[in-house]
């Protein structure tokens, strides 16, 4: 068995690398929401706070205790005390000689105690506040998640961009090369000088070397939705092979927003003030008295544990330490601190929230705009290269100009990508500032769904 093991591991290591996994926006969100780095951590920092809210019930509810222990000994009081506890008192007990001289006795207590806060203020407080801060961690987390969702669009979207370039800059390295190919033809025929022969080949390594750049950015795209889902970098490769078309990302634009609703960094900043202010209520209550209530049974035999009658003591304590050295109004100047610069966090989060939703309102505007303006800009410099092209078949336009041209096609059409890509993500994060659901935007991989 070890040895069929051992065969399979040197099989897999010699196969190498699993091949990546094609995945669909879809399903890359799906991973991230699990596996994202910022979401685990989120997610972790969540528990902790939640782990702290609970921690706090301790002011509040009953707790309850055991104990146990052995005693031998020849105290005279110790030892008299153990025998009424074990309801061993004879009259004998009472001679002199053994009161003062007592033989060693053994005792096993055990005891059973119940301790139930009554007024604890300061405890009601910090529980208050506990759970406060927990709710914060939780709408702290929901916002982090909507940040992944925006980073792996971002990541997906620009890979299919990077890929939308390396096809662009293809076409127009196959162009260049016949321009090339035709001006040295019509070198060779006299038609035109050696100059543009030359010209020719230095524009068409231009656009060679920009190629050469975009296949490298390219080959990083997929180790980029790698880390943005959370996945080794090598493991995923992107579904999409093109980016959405204007009238699905226009109608994804159009489409009606969901009601307006308290972002959740704007929640968290709120209730992290309410965290703030029940501290300062809990560092202002350590002022005030404490009563608890208690009771316990007790066991005591000379062998074992729990062994003989019982006995049973039942109360209750305050406790009130008006002032220990002025820690207490210390905590509350503190306390009080901390409230204010919450309150103006929570301030600064809803005004930061207003001019964030106007800006993503006013860059989709614009992102849209140019959009449009791209895709007219394509067909009229496709027209134009074409015109131009003419023209320097009939000895009428340059090299240069023939060239100028094809750049202008060239730049059209990865700007109408560019813009396209804008364009998406505008309308993420427009979503994302309304307080929608940016996994919405899987619409434009498949308008069917």
């Amino acid at each position: 068995m070890r040895l069929t093991g051992f065969f399979l591991l040197l099989t897999a290591i010699r196969a190498g690398p699993l091949a990546a996994q094609t995945v669909s926006l879809r399903e890359a969100l799906a991973r991230a929401e699990r596996d994202g780095f910022a979401n685990r951590g989120a997610a972790g920092a969540t528990r902790a706070r939640a782990a702290d809210a609970a921690a706090s019930l301790r002011g509040v509810l009953p707790a309850i205790r055991l104990e146990g222990g052995y005693v031998r000994t020849t105290d005279p009081l110790g030892a008299f005390g153990f025998l009424l506890r074990q309801r061993a008192v004879t009259p004998e007990a009472f001679d002199p000689a053994r009161l003062n001289y007592p033989a060693a006795i053994d005792n096993v207590g055990a005891g059973a105690i119940v301790e139930q806060p009554l007024f604890n203020a300061d405890a009601f407080y910090g529980r208050r506040a506990a759970v406060r801060a927990a709710d914060a961690a939780r709408a702290s987390e929901a916002w982090m998640r909507s940040g992944t969702q925006v980073a792996v669009i971002s990541a997906y979207f620009g890979a299919v961009l990077a890929n939308e370039m390396v096809l662009a800059l293809d076409t127009a390295l196959a162009s260049a090369q016949a321009h090339q190919r035709q001006a040295e033809s019509m070198h060779r025929n006299g038609v035109v000088t050696r100059s543009d022969a030359l010209l020719a080949a230095v524009r068409a390594g231009e656009v060679e070397a920009r190629l050469i750049g975009a296949r490298s950015d390219s080959s990083l795209s997929g180790a980029r939705v790698a880390l943005a889902i959370g996945a080794p970098l090598d493991s995923v490769r992107i579904r999409a092979v093109q980016l959405p078309g204007v009238p699905a990302i226009r109608a994804l634009a159009a489409a009606p927003l969901p009601p307006s609703v308290e972002r959740p960094d704007v929640r968290a900043a709120r209730l992290s003030l309410e965290t703030a202010r029940a501290d300062a209520r809990r560092a202002t209550a350590l002022l005030l008295p404490r009563i608890n209530a208690f009771g316990r049974l007790d066991w005591n035999a000379p062998g074992a544990p729990f062994g003989g009658d019982h006995g049973w003591t039942a109360g209750v304590m305050l406790s009130w330490s008006p002032f220990s050295g002025g820690s207490e109004l210390a905590g509350a100047r503190g306390a009080a601190a901390r409230r204010e610069s919450a309150r103006a966090m929570a301030e600064a989060a809803e005004a930061e929230a207003e001019l964030d939703l106007r800006s993503v309102e006013s860059r989709t505007t614009v992102a849209l705009a140019r959009m449009d303006l791209a895709e007219r800009a394509v067909a009229q410099s496709v027209e134009a290269h074409r015109i131009v092209a003419r023209k320097y078949e009939g000895g009428v336009a340059s090299v240069t100009d023939l060239f100028d041209a094809a750049a202008a096609e060239t730049g059209a059409r990865l700007a109408f990508a560019q813009s396209r890509y804008e364009a998406i993500m505008a309308a993420a994060e427009r979503l994302r500032a309304r307080g929608g659901d940016v996994a919405a935007i899987v619409i434009l991989e498949d308008p069917s769904q």
